[in-house]
């Protein structure tokens, strides 16, 4: 494997520099070779668990008020398969162009500046809003559970926005070994919530949702038909957005060509297998119809 990887390596051509005495795409990347990081594969993994888990939390459950738990289900399983092709393109790619700048790298090299301009500019919305999203569901944990005395959610805010940006100008090194200390003690939150809502869960809870029966294909499984799939789909991806940020931390990684590849790929199971957990458990505890809308779900799912 690894003499495979060196081979394609060195096969790819060699920096040229464009006719008009401008950068070519080659030349692009030459300039932007990593220097050597300090992160592990453990770090890269605890990443890309980090860069999801809070989807897990909440977000994913409004798909059960469009398409139910059915529609949601396959929903989920459409998406994870899609990120799973995704990741393993991403892992092939991070191994033969080893260079900063992930997906925006990627798709410059294939599709030129104007190609990698356009899947940059998506990379960055994607990460500008998706701290936006994460510190509401956080301000909707905190207030819900009479956190701090807060009867409003602003000041989590404000807040969690000026520890993310403290943590990310303290350095991306310091940064990746921070979230992988959070991401823990997220995972381990998932897991002990698992164990408390699977001792109420009930299979009657999972199709609790009143059925619609003016919707094409409405049954107790797809209560809002089968267009509720279709609209159930940018909420099955909360359980896997995030994961295609890891290729973005390849200058931090001390061997890129080998620990991004199965860091991507542990990941992607970790993030499977806790999607599956907290899907049926929160669904199954206090049943879909209730926490269908929740700002914070899994507290929902524990109070009876």
């Amino acid at each position: 494997m690894a003499d495979d990887i060196e081979a394609r390596l060195t096969a790819v051509p060699a920096p040229t520099t464009s006719p008009a005495g401008g950068d070519g795409p080659d030349d692009y990347l030459e300039r932007r070779t990593l220097r050597r990081g300090s992160a592990g594969w453990l770090l890269l993994t605890g990443l890309g668990v980090a860069y999801v888990v809070s989807g897990d939390f909440s977000g994913w459950n409004v798909g059960l008020d469009k398409g139910g738990f059915g529609g949601l289900a396959i929903a989920t399983v459409l998406m994870g398969a899609m990120y799973a092709c995704l990741v393993f393109s991403l892992a092939e790619l991070s191994t033969i162009l080893p260079t900063a700048g992930g997906g925006y790298g990627f798709a410059r090299r294939a599709l030129g500046p104007w190609g990698g301009f356009l899947t940059g500019t998506a990379i960055l919305i994607e990460y500008i809003l998706a701290p936006a999203a994460i510190v509401i569901f956080i301000g909707d944990y905190v207030e819900s559970l009479g956190l701090f005395g807060l009867t409003s959610s602003w000041p989590v805010y404000l807040g969690c926005f000026v520890v993310f940006i403290g943590v990310h100008l303290w350095g991306v090194g310091e940064a990746l070994r921070f979230s992988l200390v959070v991401t823990a003690v997220a995972v381990a939150a998932l897991l002990i919530f698992a164990v408390g809502a699977f001792t109420e869960f009930s299979a009657d809870g999972l199709n609790d949702i009143p059925v619609d029966a003016s919707a094409f294909g409405s049954n107790s499984w797809l209560p809002l038909g089968v267009l509720g799939i279709w609209a159930a789909f940018p909420f099955g991806m909360w359980f896997f957005l995030g994961v295609e940020g890891v290729p973005l931390a390849a200058e931090e990684a001390k061997d890129p060509v080998r620990s991004m590849p199965k860091a991507l790929s542990i990941s992607m199971g970790i993030l499977a297998l806790l999607a599956l957990i907290t899907f049926f458990a929160a669904t199954g505890a206090q049943g879909a119809d209730a926490v269908k809308t929740a700002g914070n779900p899994l507290v929902v799912a524990l109070e009876g």
